[in-house]
Parts: structure tokens; C-alpha cells; sequence
């Protein structure tokens, strides 16, 4: 039997769609994890990458910071937030914004320090000053790159949100977990294949987000930093 046979017998069967360790119920979980952690991802990156972008002070140290953030192995910061604070939603958060924040901080400063100073010179020149020629000018420039990098931080972290099944949480990694625990290899197969699909699902909301939210002359800005 190969992998899409297993996954439509394993998905088919009625009592995957029931109860708490149901699929819709695991749905939801997974997406509450990752939908968490990355509004917290964003509210820090975002937030940090415009401040160093517009003021170009502490860029170099943030994203530096950043960089050595993205060498740290995910499940290691699980498992030593774990040891301090015990078993809960807590280390998969912290573990989930550590993988997060780079890409987002990165692509935010890079984006609004990119914007041409020709066209600073001009919003200052029609009266625009300080924070006004960044939202204004700097942010919507910077628009495609700063998607760019929630797209990737949204994708990596819905992949990597099942490592919550290590810790007793719910989610869709409980598939992966359980399935190899029990040496049912369908339930692997369907958990993995959700995983799957819900992260082409991002990828394809952040496309249209990008594809409507975006100017036509400002899209090729998103294919920068990553």
C-alpha cells in the first residue's frame, strides 16, 4: 500500500473525526499553537525591525542576535525551557518564537533600510518627519520583504508546531508521536500529510496576501532576505 492510499484509509475511517483526539479538534490545537506564537513572533520581530531600520541604530547587533537565534536546535530549547518551567504550552512557545523571530526581524530591517533615500529626501521634503515617513513611506515599501518574512517564520513554525506532542500537548504531532509509539504507521502517515497541507495552506494565504495587499511595482522586493 503507498503513502496516499494509507493516508485516505487512515483519514477515511469515521472515528478520526470524532472526539478529543479527533482531527478537527487537532486542527484546531495545531493552529492555536502556531497562530500564538507567531502574533508573538511578529509583535517582537516587526516591532524590533522597524525601530533598527528607521533609526539605524542597534541593526547590526539585532540581527546578529537573530542569526545565532536560528542555529539554536528547536527541540533542545523545548526541552531546557522544560526543565524550568515545567510541562505545558509554556516551552513550546518559547521554543516556537526562538525559531520565528529571525526571519521576521531580519526581513523587516533589511526592508525598511532599503528603502531608496531619494525617496526619504522627497517625503521629507513635502513635510514628512520622524515616524511619519516611516509609516508612511518606509513601511509600505517595505511591505513585500516584511511579508516575506512572516511567510517563511508562518511556515517553519506550523511544521515545527508538532514537537508540542513531546511535551503532552495536543496538535497534529500527536499523530506523529503516538503513530510511532503504537507502530501504526498510517496514523504517522496522516498526521505528517495534515502537517503537510496545512503549511501549503500558509504559504498559499500569504501569497494572496502578498498578491492583493502589494503594489505591482513593489512585488519583486519579496523575493530579498528570507
Amino acid at each position: 500500500m503507498n503513502l496516499f492510499a494509507e493516508f485516505w484509509a487512515w483519514i477515511g475511517r469515521p472515528e478520526q473525526w470524532e472526539g478529543p483526539a479527533g482531527i478537527p479538534v487537532r486542527f484546531a490545537e495545531h493552529v492555536g499553537y502556531s497562530a500564538l506564537a507567531l502574533g508573538i513572533s511578529a509583535l517582537i520581530g516587526v516591532s524590533l525591525g522597524l525601530l533598527t531600520g528607521h533609526t539605524g541604530r542597534g541593526g547590526f547587533l539585532a540581527a546578529s542576535l537573530a542569526n545565532v537565534a536560528r542555529a539554536l536546535p528547536t527541540i533542545g530549547v523545548l526541552f531546557l525551557v522544560v526543565l524550568f518551567t515545567g510541562i505545558g504550552i509554556v516551552p513550546v512557545l518559547a521554543a516556537l518564537v526562538a525559531l520565528a523571530v529571525p526571519p521576521i526581524l531580519v526581513n523587516t530591517y533589511e526592508g525598511v533600510r532599503g528603502v531608496d533615500a531619494d525617496l526619504k529626501d522627497a517625503a521629507r521634503g513635502m513635510g514628512m518627519r520622524g515616524w511619519t515617513v516611516l509609516w508612511r513611506l518606509e513601511v509600505p515599501v517595505a511591505l513585500p520583504l516584511i511579508l516575506l518574512g512572516l511567510r517563511t517564520a508562518a511556515i517553519q513554525v506550523v511544521a515545527t508546531a508538532t514537537i508540542a506532542a513531546y511535551v503532552g500537548i495536543g496538535g497534529l504531532g500527536r499523530y506523529i508521536v503516538d503513530g510511532q509509539a503504537r507502530r501504526e504507521y498510517d496514523m504517522v502517515v496522516g498526521g505528517s500529510v495534515l502537517v503537510v497541507l496545512l503549511a501549503l495552506a500558509v504559504a498559499v494565504l500569504f501569497l494572496l496576501l502578498r498578491r492583493y495587499g502589494v503594489s505591482a511595482g513593489l512585488r519583486r522586493r519579496g523575493s530579498g532576505v528570507a
